[in-house]
């Protein structure tokens, strides 16, 4: 498809642990219909894909991805006794068990000797798992010259834990280093916090596991923006029915960050500025002049934005522990799901005949089952 005149492209990686191969998926379905994009946007596990995939040449990224995601799932390569869902739940369960007492390969391992709950420690020290290896994993992986020299623009959000704001480590005014990459992803209390010039960061997930609100507010004035949002957790569900069916409702709520109310708001504020075009377009020319009405007239741009929400959304045996199961076999199920909603997107002909909106923002949701 010929991108509309102006327009830019921007891929928005929700965190969500083992569930970003389903990220890795839909980017090598996106890559393979030559979607290009210009910047790349991250919190969590979303850092790292990102990492891998602007930190690479365009022929080594899916390569990349998939030897990162193939290396953290490669403790646990069998399948379940039977293909009923009661096996395959006990399957996953038994596989996020494993995680949580031996670590994951080339990410994390149980930190040895563990520091007891009340015992002080240096910041270094206070997680349960060490995430050296991620280190060792992203300079192998991941070319952070190449990441820095800007063909694609990377942000990835962290938070400051003394402060406890937000902070966005962005190409566009940083240096980026495995270091970053690794305080996106030190969730507390598995990972202790990261230190980047003097400060100390956790996984910016514990504010907001999405960066799209940081995207939305940073648009370009006078540039068309399409946004993919692959979300890992999704903000629509059932009813809980159990204990374990409540605390995986209540996961999904508090990582699903909002994605929606971003969205609504991201209308409302274009629905704002068109009717400051309309009632500028009706003042008498010396009130145009007036400093606080050109103020106020300069957030009435005229660029569009468009929004692609791609959503995970599990399947009826995943558990509260889907986040920290890394099987190969369930890798292997989010990679290939990525994969399916994204050709069914741009498959659709939502997506296929679409054009430019009207009201200054479309959203599509293609994969949605009504």
């Amino acid at each position: 498809m010929e991108r509309p005149r102006r327009e830019k492209f921007a891929l928005v990686l929700q965190g969500g642990g083992a569930l970003g191969s389903y990220q890795a998926g839909a980017y090598q379905a996106l890559q393979q219909n030559a979607l290009s994009f210009d910047w790349v946007a991250g919190v969590s596990i979303g850092a790292i894909n990102g990492a891998l995939i602007c930190g690479n040449p365009p022929e080594l990224r899916v390569e990349r991805l998939r030897r990162f995601w193939n290396q953290t799932s490669s403790n646990l390569l069998g399948r379940p006794l039977a293909e009923d869902e009661t096996s395959r739940r006990l399957f996953n369960e038994a596989s996020a068990a494993m995680t949580a007492a031996f670590g994951v390969p080339g990410f994390f391992a149980p930190r040895s000797p563990p520091l007891l709950p009340g015992w002080p420690g240096k910041p270094s020290e206070l997680g349960l798992y060490d995430a050296g290896s991620l280190r060792e994993t992203l300079n192998s992986l991941v070319d952070f010259d190449l990441l820095n020299a800007g063909a694609m623009r990377y942000s990835i959000g962290a938070v400051n834990i003394q402060t406890g704001n937000f902070q966005y480590f962005d190409t566009a005014r940083h240096r980026i280093g495995p270091e970053h990459v690794m305080a996106s992803a030190a969730l507390p209390p598995g990972f202790s916090p990261v230190e980047i010039a003097g400060e100390y960061y956790w996984d910016g997930g514990i504010v907001s596991n999405t960066p799209l609100q940081y995207v939305l507010d940073l648009e370009e004035d006078g540039d068309d923006y399409c946004v993919f949002q692959l979300d890992l957790f999704s903000a629509r569900g059932e009813l809980p029915r159990t204990l374990l069916e409540a605390a995986q409702r209540e996961k999904d709520i508090r990582y699903s960050s909002r994605t929606r109310f971003n969205t609504d708001a991201l209308c409302e504020r274009r629905r704002l500025r068109a009717m400051i075009r309309k009632v500028c377009a009706k003042l008498p020319v010396e009130l145009r002049d007036d400093a606080d009405w050109r103020a106020l007239s300069e957030t009435g741009g005229e660029s569009a934005t468009t929004i692609v929400h791609l959503i995970h959304r599990r399947a009826a045996y995943e558990s509260a522990s889907r986040d920290y199961e890394f099987s190969r076999l369930t890798m292997e199920e989010n990679w290939s799901d990525g994969r399916t909603d994204v050709e069914k997107t741009l498959n659709h002909p939502a997506w296929i005949h679409r054009r430019r909106p009207a009201g200054g923002v479309q959203v599509f949701d293609l994969t949605r089952v009504a």
